[in-house]
């Protein structure tokens, strides 16, 4: 305990970011009750963007997760990642995200519910992946401590669905353009995102999406948080949040399999 104390003391130093007590004034009855993102996806969305209190799971693809982040961070929101080490702040830059709202937590240690609930309490938004081995009555507690905080939940499921999600948004294939026969650079990724929910989401819904594909690597930039200008580590006691960080890693090779467009999976 006394190490997500410090995690979230960390967090609550930095500017625009709350403790519970202060989450619970910024959102108040003057407070929207949604939180805004891509026009895309706000037609995607039951409440047209992301609600207070809801949880939204998302598999399949992490650019889809950024682009959910995206609107959100640039309008003022927070929004930590847990459990995410490949995920860093040159893809979430490409995709949007205002990445000096994004601290990560890339190893949440053996309590990572107490991580995220912890998060919970002073963060808009809070992204959690890595909870197999975490029992469902745990990972429902969260739900609820997003609804009681009025923030939102965003779990990255692979196999097993995120118990009572409100809304699960997946992704079924990609489209891209740019590569020639088997040579050229890809210019632009167009992905088919299905939601699936309850209650106000019952009824499924898709949308075609454009994702950012990633340009090279700056010059001077190593990969990591330090070749990115006004990103840097910040340390709490027997944690290490880093502001947006990871390896900056790209996916593997595309073959096209027409001039000017291929197709793959996500």
């Amino acid at each position: 305990m006394l190490v997500v104390a410090a995690s979230v003391a960390s967090l609550s130093a930095m500017d625009g970011v709350a403790t519970a007590s202060g989450m619970a004034v910024g959102a108040g009855p003057n407070a929207p009750r949604v939180l805004p993102v891509r026009t895309e996806l706000a037609a995607l969305l039951p409440w047209g963007g992301l609600r207070r209190g809801s949880t939204v799971a998302v598999r399949g693809s992490t650019a889809l997760l950024l682009s959910l982040l995206a609107e959100a961070t640039a309008a003022g929101s927070w929004a930590a990642v847990v459990g995410m080490p490949a995920v860093g702040v040159l893809a979430a830059a490409e995709s949007g995200v205002a990445v000096r709202r994004m601290p990560l937590v890339p190893d949440p240690g053996p309590d990572l519910p107490g991580v995220v609930g912890a998060l919970l309490d002073g963060i808009e938004l809070v992204v959690v992946a890595g909870f197999a081995g975490v029992g469902e009555t745990r990972l429902r507690r969260l739900s609820a401590r997003a609804r009681q905080r009025s923030a939102v939940l965003l779990p990255v499921v692979e196999r097993e669905p995120w118990p009572g999600a409100d809304l699960e948004l997946s992704c079924a294939e990609a489209t891209w353009q740019g590569p020639g026969r088997g040579d050229g650079r890809l210019l632009e990724r167009t992905v088919c995102v299905r939601a699936v929910g309850r209650g106000a989401a019952a009824r499924p819904r898709r949308v075609r999406l454009a994702l950012p594909t990633g340009r090279p690597t700056p010059e001077g930039a190593d990969g990591r948080n330090g070749g990115v200008p006004g990103v840097t580590p910040a340390h709490a006691e027997g944690v290490e949040l880093v502001l947006a960080g990871g390896d900056q890693r790209r996916g593997g090779q595309v073959r096209g399999d027409a001039p000017g467009m291929g197709r793959t999976g996500v």
